[in-house]
């Protein structure tokens, strides 16, 4: 029974090298789709067992012998890699100082980011972690800064058809039907931000998306968990931090697509059967921060 994602709908394919394999069961220990299992000293490949192979590689990427091939849902021999030695890893306080550093930037210089920066971000976000392989998870990528504007006045536009559904009389009518926190996000900030991005724009700013010269919109299939598009993007943000460049989070452009924007996912390519998802924007920072800020978690609960 194999899992479904939006790109494949069948298991991909194990094959093992006999003559190489030790029967160790490590594959089979740690494979959980199922389809590998150590019975007589002998490892066994059942695609019926479970889910099937879902992509993963774990199988060959544990194997001491190289005896395991796997191919299909995105996956080949030509996937794997050696992992990095130890010493040319970043430790914990190495990762600490990368998190601690990163800043969201709103201020912006005008030069573009080069396009040898845009392909390390996007390779290190396909390095992100996904529910179920392959992963699901598409970015539209806008490089350039009048691109930029030109998608975040896009999306002004849109805001504004919308803003009436925000309104206090509009609110009011669906009070009754909406969480306490809905409606507040809505009344207390939906509304007001959009007034603030429509007066701005007067000014010739954009309030949106900051001036940015790069902008990636991460997004992901039906089939996909809600949580993947999040996760490439922190990744993204991070490789960004590393190449100099400053990184922000803009939460309102998942949300005013969800609810309609036909016109701008025609225009940008984005399939509109696809769940919301988050966009960063990226440039190289006009003002240097000297302090670092430590957030609080909401609540740490040990049961």
């Amino acid at each position: 029974m194999a899992i479904p994602t939006a790109r494949h709908s069948e298991t991909a394919t194990v094959r093992i090298d006999y003559e190489k394999c030790k029967a160790c069961g490590l594959c089979a220990k740690v494979c959980k789709g199922a389809p590998l299992y150590l019975e007589n000293d002998k490892v066994w490949v059942d695609q019926t067992r479970y889910f099937g192979c879902i992509g993963c590689g774990h199988c060959a990427a544990v194997c001491p012998t190289g005896a395991i091939v796997v191919e299909g849902r995105e996956i080949s021999q030509t996937s794997f890699m050696d992992i990095p030695a130890k010493e040319n890893r970043a430790e914990n306080e190495e990762l600490m100082a990368l998190m601690l550093a990163r800043r969201s930037i709103r201020e912006f210089e005008e030069r573009e980011v080069e396009q040898k920066k845009i392909d390390r971000i996007l390779a290190a976000a396909s390095m992100a972690p996904m529910g179920i392989p392959p992963s699901d998870v598409e970015v539209l990528v806008i490089n350039g800064k009048e691109k930029v504007r030109e998608f975040s006045d896009d999306m002004l536009e849109h805001m504004k058809s919308q803003k009436w559904i925000f309104s206090k009389p509009a609110l009011l009518l669906m009070r009754p039907f909406m969480k306490r926190e809905e409606y507040e996000v809505l009344d207390k900030f939906m509304y007001p931000a959009i007034e603030i991005f429509e007066e701005m724009r007067k000014e010739d700013t954009d309030y949106l998306l900051y001036g940015a010269s790069l902008a990636m919109y991460f997004h992901a299939s039906p089939y996909a968990d809600p949580a993947d598009p999040f996760i490439t993007a922190t990744y993204a943000m991070l490789a960004a931090e590393t190449l100099d460049l400053g990184s922000c989070m803009i939460g309102t452009i998942g949300p005013m697509l969800k609810n309609g924007g036909k016109k701008v996912k025609e225009k940008y390519g984005i399939n509109p059967r696809n769940q919301p998802g988050i966009m960063i924007i990226f440039g190289y920072p006009a003002v240097k921060y000297r302090r670092a800020i430590r957030r609080n978690l909401a609540k740490i609960h040990y049961f």
